[in-house]
């Protein structure tokens, strides 16, 4: 069976480690994640954005599911409000 492999890391998310850039803790980010706050400083910290499939793809409500694509579209768009 056919997987996209842009949705991988929605579906089976993995943990990321930044850097917080005001105290310089790591801050660990899931995949399916678009920001967390640093436990040390409390600072939101966000991962670079990078375009998925899931933002352009007509399919991908489907591949990933309704409850997933609604979570990461509106994360999106919160991080966008905050970043403006």
């Amino acid at each position: 069976m056919f997987q996209c492999p842009g949705s991988v890391k929605i579906k089976e998310p993995i943990p990321e480690i930044f850097k917080c850039p005001t105290c310089g803790a790591e801050v660990e980010i899931w995949t399916h994640e678009q920001s967390r706050k640093c436990e040390k400083c409390g600072t939101e910290v966000f991962k670079e954005h990078v375009p998925t499939c899931v933002e352009w793809c007509k399919y991908a409500k489907d591949c990933v599911g309704e409850d997933a694509y609604e979570r990461y579209m509106t994360r999106q768009k919160e991080q966008k409000e905050q970043t403006e």
